[in-house]
C-alpha cells in the first residue's frame, strides 16, 4: 500500500502492477521510468508548470559537480538525526539529487526508511526516476499533495514553494519538517558581477503556524566556479534567468570564471 492517495476523490491508491488505483476505480498508470502522474488539470496553474527541461537539466549538471554539497551533507546529518518512524517525504524533489543523497545516508547506517517524492515538474520527476530506483515519486503539486493525512513521519522541503496547511495535514503529530532556503548573501558576487543594483535576499522569520523551531544551521561558504559553463548553470537553475534582461545576459556570458557566496539556512521543525 503505497502512501499516495487518488488526487481525484482522495481514496487510498493501491499498486497493481503498473498502475495505481482506488476503490472508485480511478487509475493511474507507471511511466517507463517509475514514476506517476498525479497531477490534475485543475491543479496546473496557468504558466509553465514547474521547472522545464533547460532549468532542470542546468540544476542537474551544477549539483552532479558537487558544488552544493556542504548543504546535502547538512541535510543528511540532520534527517538522519531527527527521523523517527520511516516515512520521509520530498516535498519538491526536483531532479532527485538530495532524493538520493538522504537515501544512501539512511542505507549506510542501515537506518529503514520508505521515501517519496512529489514535484510539479513532469520533467524533473522524470530525471528523478531514473536516478532514484528507490524512491516512490509522483508529479504533484505541494498546494494538494496527493498523500495520505498523518502518513508521513518527516517532510523535506528544499527551496521549494511552501505550503503549511498541506504539510501539517501530511505529517504525523510530532513530525519533522526540514526546509533549506537561500539566506541574505547567496549567489551575491554573481548577482554583482551582472546587476547595477543588487539586492540581498530577504530571510523572513522562523515562525511557522503550527510548528515549532527545533534546530537552525546556517551553512556559509565560497564557490570558485572556473568554467563559464558552470556559471551559465548555476544562473540558468535560479530564478534570475527569466528576470534578467538582454544586457545583464550580456555580462554574465564573458565572466569566464567566479568566485560566489554560497549562503543556506537549513530549518528544523517539528509539528505541535
Amino acid at each position: 500500500m503505497s502512501i499516495f492517495t487518488c488526487p481525484v476523490c482522495g481514496e487510498k491508491l493501491e499498486i497493481t502492477g503498473n498502475t495505481y488505483i482506488c476503490p472508485k476505480r480511478h487509475s493511474f498508470d507507471r511511466a517507463k521510468s517509475g514514476y506517476v502522474n498525479l497531477l490534475l488539470s485543475k491543479h496546473m496553474g496557468k504558466t509553465v508548470h514547474g521547472d522545464n527541461k533547460l532549468m532542470v537539466q542546468a540544476r542537474r549538471s551544477f549539483l552532479d559537480k558537487g558544488y552544493y554539497s556542504p548543504l546535502c551533507d547538512a541535510l543528511c546529518e540532520a534527517v538522519s538525526a531527527n527521523i523517527k518512524g520511516n516515512t520521509i517525504l520530498d516535498a519538491g524533489c526536483g531532479e532527485g539529487y538530495y532524493t538520493t543523497a538522504i537515501i544512501g545516508k539512511l542505507q549506510s547506517e542501515n537506518k529503514a526508511a520508505e521515501v517519496y517524492g512529489i514535484d510539479i515538474s513532469k520533467t524533473a520527476v522524470e530525471y528523478s526516476a531514473k536516478r532514484c530506483k528507490s524512491a516512490e515519486l509522483a508529479v504533484a503539486s505541494v498546494f494538494h499533495i496527493p498523500v495520505s493525512e498523518g502518513s508521513c513521519d518527516m517532510l523535506v522541503t528544499l527551496f521549494a514553494p511552501y505550503c503549511g496547511e498541506e504539510f501539517q495535514r501530511v505529517l504525523r503529530k510530532n513530525g519533522i519538517m526540514i526546509m533549506a532556503i537561500p539566506s541574505e548573501n547567496h549567489l551575491w558576487e554573481l548577482k554583482k558581477a551582472i546587476y547595477d543594483t543588487p539586492y540581498k535576499n530577504e530571510v523572513k522569520p522562523y515562525e511557522l503556524e503550527g510548528f515549532g523551531l527545533v534546530d537552525r544551521k546556517r551553512i556559509t561558504y565560497d564557490m570558485k566556479l572556473e568554467q563559464q559553463e558552470d556559471i551559465d548553470a548555476l544562473f540558468s537553475m535560479t530564478p534570475y534567468y527569466y528576470r534578467t534582461g538582454r544586457e545583464q545576459q550580456e555580462r554574465l556570458a564573458v565572466l569566464g570564471q567566479l568566485t560566489t557566496t554560497a549562503d543556506f539556512e537549513l530549518l528544523v521543525y517539528r509539528k505541535f
